[in-house]
């Protein structure tokens, strides 16, 4: 459902993401993980079609993000790490503009609004102007936003952000719904716990390049006997003399980002199906 073939996104002199090679299928969960600057951003901008790859190409559904962009947004949905909303709309109005956005019949979007409001609670202050709306208030609005047109993917940066206890419970549920249903979510968080709890696969990202693909289990499985939290590997991992995993099981030496493979024979991209 979700292709990354190959891609490369440079700004001016900096290559902000390196021939990254990763394949997310229906009914996934995905947790992209990695410090500050590693790349996250970049390569979500990418898959939702805000910027284009530098080298190789993202495809959603089959759909190119860059060349068949309008048929690869119908696919995704998007909840931004920061929630926008117009201010001077409410927030019922603001889920038509999305609705009639995404070209959602009256009948269907007016259905959808109820859901999501009630999924998420959003009855007691749907009908007032968003400038009043908290930050976690913002964030159900665009959750809601993002599921309106059932899309078979969804594209989350850092979704608990904001969320109390009970919302980002029902948003963690939210994810799991929609994976149950035969849909891709592709996660990008720096709650380590997060990752761990509802993630089927985890990628991390470290200088721009896809250090680890694979689950929690076999991430700690690398290490015989570690037990370890996924933090401390994490943090280990994302050192500045940290470690690549091939896809071979092998571990890598990296220095300053770069792979230095001990053959010839781990010389692979690092990918997942």
């Amino acid at each position: 459902m979700i292709d990354f073939f190959d891609v490369t996104r440079r700004y001016g002199t900096k290559t902000a993401v390196s021939h990254l090679e990763l394949h997310i299928p229906a009914a996934q969960l995905f947790a992209f993980l990695g410090p500050n600057g590693a790349g996250k951003t970049t390569s979500i901008r990418m898959l939702v079609g805000l910027l284009r790859p530098s080298e190789g190409r993202v495809a959603v559904c089959g759909y190119d993000t860059a060349e068949q962009s309008r048929e690869a947004a119908r696919q995704v949905g998007y909840v931004p790490d920061q929630p926008f909303l117009y201010d001077k709309l409410s927030g019922r109005e603001f889920l038509e503009f999305v609705g009639r956005l995404r070209g959602l019949p009256t009948k269907v979007l007016r259905d959808r609004i109820e859901r999501e409001a009630a999924r998420f609670e959003l009855s007691g202050f749907l009908d007032e102007w968003t400038e009043s709306y908290s930050h976690g208030m913002r964030q159900r609005v665009v959750f809601a936003s993002a599921v309106l047109h059932d899309p078979p993917v969804l594209v989350v940066d850092e979704p608990m952000v904001g969320l109390d206890p009970k919302n980002a419970r029902l948003a963690k549920d939210l994810l799991r719904e929609r994976v149950a249903q035969g849909g891709a979510v592709f996660m990008s968080t720096h709650t380590l716990s997060i990752a761990e709890e509802i993630g089927d696969r985890i990628g991390i990202i470290h200088h721009g390049k896809l250090i680890f693909f694979g689950s929690v289990a076999e991430l700690r499985a690398l290490k015989e006997g570690d037990h370890r939290s996924l933090e401390q590997i994490f943090l280990e991992l994302t050192e500045g003399d940290g470690e690549m995993i091939s896809p071979n099981g092998k571990i890598l030496a990296v220095s300053d980002g770069e792979l230095k493979p001990d053959s010839a024979a781990d010389r692979l991209p690092v990918s997942g199906s």
